[in-house]
């Protein structure tokens, strides 16, 4: 009996490019071209968390926005559920924005302050027009409750709460349309470390109740780990490394994956067994980005090839081993 086929990914991005002109001169004629996102592709399987990692500027984010068609891409496909979003116009987007949703980093910005929470909460409901007023406000007290908050929270405003419930307000929020993908755009950066776990542990209890797929992007390895079952490395626009989230950790194959596991901090510095990776200089301009490798500026391995050649990403992983890809000319 031959075994089933496996099921499509539920998310999958190929070549996906963001791409922003930048104005200058006295008529503000475009004199360059950002390039945000320059060729991302990956999957995303149904109940599966991929980490998305990397310093600030590298277009993390903007992917994100991207994938959620905040942002509009300049090329390639984003098949959601099996549609390709890239093409849709507003109207065409409707029905897939309740299956799609974020959690953004700073719910301060994110959240209308004008605006009670229980108006805020009911707003997916009336946009897209499902139940009655009474049916919200009792979604709304749902929701509060499944987020740890009170439901009596629906008549203040977001200004009344602390960050971490403010947090909680957004993520309650995503959730209100039930559905099957959460864009987490560093959704604890903005709160205090104590304040982090426990809006990290909310959102791992959501997935194993609801069953939600999220794509998680952050710029703290520590705790893309912690969460993730897959890691993405992103630099400059592209994915440098990719591979199951345990195997990132213990063999990381890029010279840049290795720098950011060697700046987590740890409680004793002696007992750190791994070779210490640095590298210097800023992250290039998006603008302007380096020739052949976008790394090599940086790179402590980088030689003429790198300089003339961007490296495609490659299978490294050991036979048996999960899937680990990774952009390097360096024999890792």
């Amino acid at each position: 009996m031959a075994s089933p086929e496996p099921a499509p990914p539920l998310l999958e991005v190929r070549n996906l490019k963001t791409h922003f002109p930048v104005k200058g001169g006295v008529f503000l004629h475009s004199v360059a071209t950002s390039k945000a996102v320059d060729g991302v592709s990956f999957s995303l399987r149904a109940g599966e968390t991929l980490g998305l990692v990397g310093e600030s500027g590298c277009g993390k984010s903007t992917l994100g926005k991207t994938i959620a068609r905040l942002i509009r891409p300049t090329a390639g496909s984003v098949h959601f559920e099996g549609q390709d979003l890239a093409p849709l116009n507003r109207k065409e987007l409707k029905p897939f924005r309740r299956r799609l949703q974020v959690i953004f980093q700073d719910p301060t910005e994110s959240l209308n302050a004008r605006h009670t929470v229980g108006e805020l909460l009911a707003e997916p409901f009336v946009i897209h027009g499902i139940g009655t007023s009474a049916d919200r406000t009792r979604r709304v007290s749902e929701l509060l409750a499944k987020v740890g908050l009170d439901p009596d929270a629906s008549r203040r405003y977001p200004f009344e709460f602390s960050g971490g419930q403010r947090q909680r307000i957004g993520i309650a929020r995503a959730l209100a349309l039930n559905p099957s993908l959460v864009i987490c755009d560093e959704p604890v950066s903005a709160l205090d470390v104590s304040i982090q776990s426990q809006v990290l542990n909310l959102i791992l209890d959501l997935q194993r109740e609801l069953g939600l797929s999220y794509l998680f992007i952050a710029h703290n390895l520590a705790i893309v780990k912690h969460v993730s079952d897959r890691i993405a490395v992103m630099y400059l626009g592209r994915i440098v490394e990719l591979g199951e989230a345990e195997d990132i950790h213990a063999n990381p194959r890029h010279p840049y994956t290795r720098a950011l596991l060697a700046a987590i901090p740890t409680p004793d510095p002696s007992a750190r067994k791994r070779e210490r990776t640095t590298i210097t200089g800023d992250l290039p301009s998006p603008i302007n980005p380096p020739s052949g490798c976008p790394f090599h500026p940086r790179c402590p391995h980088a030689t003429e090839r790198c300089s003339a050649e961007v490296p495609a990403l490659r299978e490294t992983a050991a036979p048996g081993a999960g899937s680990h890809t990774v952009s390097c000319h360096y024999d890792l």
